[in-house]
């Protein structure tokens, strides 16, 4: 900042935005893109084991029978994790610069973007802020939805298409609108087959 109090302006001689990430990141990151275009992208649609196999390859923790379709984008394989039976739809765009998590039977779905990074526009030099991602077991991130740096939709929330999630959800509620906000509880059937055992009754 310059004595007025205003963001000084860098030389044009200098790098104002120098890269966060270390080489043998950005290293790895770039053998994941040959991978993804070559491999991941082009498999059939059909062909999740493969895809499973290519992620846990690249450090990511996968469950069983996780969806991952060939259309994702993931930044870092590594920063994700996926419980049993959860699922990445078609387009999601996973931008997991820090930890992605997505529960057990969680569904994302097409377009999503779940965005765990943003910079610090108060500096000059606009550091890098990332922050962790969490999606409860049982939630679903509907079409084209945005999730921001630091949220968790806890378990069982669905959020509606094209919501913006700018701060965290609270579990069983339906959350919609840009900033997403709770409308509802999520009314579940007493007795509904595969549903968590602590849901016994209708609230």
């Amino acid at each position: 900042m310059g004595a007025d109090g205003l963001m000084s302006v860098p030389k044009l001689d200098e790098n104002p935005w120098p890269s966060p990430f270390s080489l043998g990141n950005r290293a790895l990151r770039a053998m994941w893109g040959i991978v993804w275009l070559l491999l991941f992208r082009s498999s059939p649609r059909i062909f999740h084991a493969w895809r499973r196999w290519l992620l846990r390859l690249f450090g990511a923790r996968i469950g069983r029978r996780v969806h991952v379709y060939p259309s994702v984008r993931i930044w870092a394989p590594w920063n994700l994790e996926m419980g049993d039976h959860s699922c990445l739809g078609s387009y999601v765009d996973c931008y997991n610069v820090a930890p992605v998590h997505v529960g057990a039977f969680a569904t994302v779905s097409q377009y999503s973007y779940l965005c765990t990074a943003t910079y610090d526009y108060n500096k000059r030099e606009m550091p890098l802020i990332a922050r962790p991602i969490k999606i409860g077991d049982w939630a679903w991130v509907a079409a084209d939805v945005y999730v921001g740096p630091g949220v968790t939709i806890d378990e069982g929330c669905v959020v509606g298409a094209r919501s913006s999630v700018h701060r965290s959800l609270p579990a069983w509620c339906v959350a919609v609108g840009n900033p997403a906000k709770p409308v509802k509880c999520r009314a579940m059937v007493a007795g509904e087959p595969g549903l968590p055992h602590k849901l016994t009754s209708t609230p």
